[in-house]
């Protein structure tokens, strides 16, 4: 039977009550049960935010330099359990390992950056700024001089809401940062896989950090909306799907909380003729159906200028054709499951709408080589598409793959420009004037050039435009730093 999973509130798992509503988890490989997640009562919300303000008041009021050593051992902590945690993940989401462990070095990548929080909140001071002629005694000359200086501060209690697909990595997004800068935080991950998050969280007892400093409760959306209009919560971060997170930045920003949120994309990648083949053909793979496709970078659309499609569409059925499907655990496999059977069905539904609208079905996903068990669909492409089918304009989040062909690199780019969303575009080329006209014109936030996803170090944000991000102050970089704090301004006299 199934165990039920513990919230961890001021240092400590929490189980809700006996007979309370619950979310079964299974192994999305294999259907196996791996436990229950409590879809809590707005209660728990309560006694999270309570946990997060009371251990606020001390935290705030720890020395930086002494709040980024918790952060220091905390990263040795997760080299040491990588595999560990790796392992859980592929249980519950059905990554392959690879995928797994690499997801957690960019997530330790972004512990490392908040570890320079002294640097990155240090404020900056202007002496003499001005000079004062009242209240000056006679025999002052000039005046009494007034200096300015400004200060980045804590906000208070933080809340973060992050999604099934990367459930280690994205909240090492919000929390690590929003620490250092000296905030508690409160944590809701996705119901779907939330066995590593926990796994990370409880090992933040081990690194030192004080009771009450990090929380994890689970739920629906009745606890999501509790926490983001709590009174005493200050910030909300989120990434999840584009409904959800306008949901969030209306409602949260109408109770007067500082929000960002990270959403859905359409991905477009520009090849033009001069591409180096093998080059984009590994890119436009690794991009559309790393991760079963299931990441808001995913490269699900690609457009073709001039005679790139005739090599290009070859090359990639060939390549994704030799990908194997099966558990993300077993030897040599390069694509997983989906992670649930309703993520199965909604791919499985857009590769029907894509033939009805027309396009070619090259390499259909449902017929490939895959164990008959489990969320599984191969790498699916289609050629001859058109900006007005739903497979060019929807987010399907699974390993679809849509081809576009045009004469030429304005028209490739009115394409892009063209999608409601705008969270990453690349191109494959090998001119300069190609790749410079691309970057000028391109409405995305996250551009690449000859690779195929443009994920940004820690030290950059995560720069989604359009419908991907609704907020001023995108995830991580100093970005991060300036939504996890305020400035504060002191003007000073001495008379």
């Amino acid at each position: 039977m199934s165990q039920p999973v513990s919230h961890f509130i001021a240092g400590a798992s929490v189980q809700d009550a006996a007979g309370s509503k619950s979310f079964e988890v299974s192994n999305p490989a294999t259907g196996a049960p791996l436990g229950l997640v409590p879809m809590s009562s707005t209660e728990i919300a309560d006694q999270a935010v309570a946990a997060a303000a009371k251990a606020f008041e001390t935290w705030s009021e720890v020395p930086v330099g002494d709040r980024v050593q918790c952060l220091f051992r905390y990263k040795q902590i997760l080299e040491d359990n990588i595999n560990d945690i790796a392992d859980i993940v592929v249980d519950e989401h059905g990554k392959t390992k690879a995928e797994a462990i690499g997801s957690l070095r960019r997530g330790i990548d972004c512990i490392e950056f908040a570890t320079a929080a002294p640097a990155l909140i240090m404020g900056r001071t202007l002496p003499q700024i001005a000079v004062s002629t009242s209240f000056c005694r006679t025999e002052d000359q000039g005046g009494v001089g007034i200096d300015s200086q400004v200060d980045r501060v804590p906000i208070g209690v933080c809340v973060g809401i992050t999604p099934f697909n990367f459930p280690v990595m994205v909240p090492m997004w919000m929390w690590p940062m929003a620490i250092a800068c000296g905030n508690t935080f409160v944590l809701k991950p996705s119901e779907r896989d939330p066995f590593s998050t926990m796994r990370e969280v409880e090992l933040t007892r081990d690194a030192g950090f004080p009771p009450g400093v990090l929380n994890l409760v689970h739920g629906g959306p009745d606890v999501a909306n509790r926490l983001i209009t709590h009174p005493d919560v200050a910030a909300v971060s989120f990434v999840g799907s584009t409904g959800a997170g306008e949901h969030i930045y209306k409602t949260g920003c109408a109770h007067g909380k500082r929000v960002q949120c990270m959403c859905g994309a359409k991905n477009h990648s520009i090849i033009m003729p001069d591409a180096n083949q093998g080059a984009a053909v590994d890119g436009i793979v690794g991009s559309a159906f790393g991760n079963t496709g299931q990441r808001c970078l995913a490269g699900s659309v690609v457009v073709c200028v001039g005679d790139s499609g005739d090599w290009l569409v070859k090359g990639v059925t060939e390549k994704a054709k030799a990908i194997k499907i099966g558990p993300g655990n077993q030897e040599g496999v390069g694509m997983g499951p989906l992670v649930s059977k309703d993520a199965q069905d909604r791919v499985l539904k857009y590769i029907d709408a894509g033939a009805k609208e027309g396009a070619k079905l090259v390499l259909d996903g449902r017929a490939a080589d895959m164990p008959a068990k489990g969320c599984f669909v191969g790498p699916t492409i289609f050629d001859n598409c058109t900006s007005d089918m739903s497979i060019v304009r929807e987010e399907i989040f699974g390993p679809v793959l849509s081809i576009m062909r045009v004469k030429t690199l304005e028209d490739a780019v009115d394409a892009v420009n063209k999608s409601e969303y705008g969270n990453m575009s690349v191109i494959f080329t090998d001119s300069g004037h190609a790749a410079r006209r691309f970057q000028r014109t391109a409405q995305a936030g996250m551009l690449g050039v000859n690779v195929g996803v443009p994920a940004p170090m820690a030290a950059f944000p995560f720069a989604g435009w359009g419908r991907s991000f609704f907020g001023d102050l995108h995830a991580n970089g100093e970005d991060g730093m300036r939504f996890f704090t305020k400035s504060r301004v002191m003007v000073t006299r001495w008379l």
